[in-house]
């Protein structure tokens, strides 16, 4: 496993407690998919491309952009440091 790879499981480790922490997901799912962005501007960052399946309570009754914003706070600074782009499936 290289290094990145070995970051991106760390972040991902992060990234699970943080959601679990403030959307108490039944369903939760996160890949790492920085791999298919090799090369891309966003890459050269070192910050990661991951994909979130996620389903909670939390989102039921709520706008789509309202769980997206749910998401992002969730993972607050990360948002910022570690995460470049973040493709989400949100059910619930």
């Amino acid at each position: 496993m290289t290094d990145l790879n070995q970051i991106n499981q760390q972040r991902i480790q992060r990234m699970r407690e943080m959601l679990e922490s403030e959307l108490a997901p039944s369903s939760l799912e996160i890949e790492d998919e920085s791999h298919l962005h090799a090369g891309h501007v966003g890459a050269k960052t070192g910050k990661g491309h991951f994909y979130l399946n996620i389903k909670s309570s939390a989102f039921e009754g709520v706008s789509p952009v309202k769980k997206h914003q749910l998401i992002y706070q969730a993972l607050g600074e990360m948002m910022e440091t570690d995460i470049h782009a973040l493709r989400i499936s949100v059910s619930g």
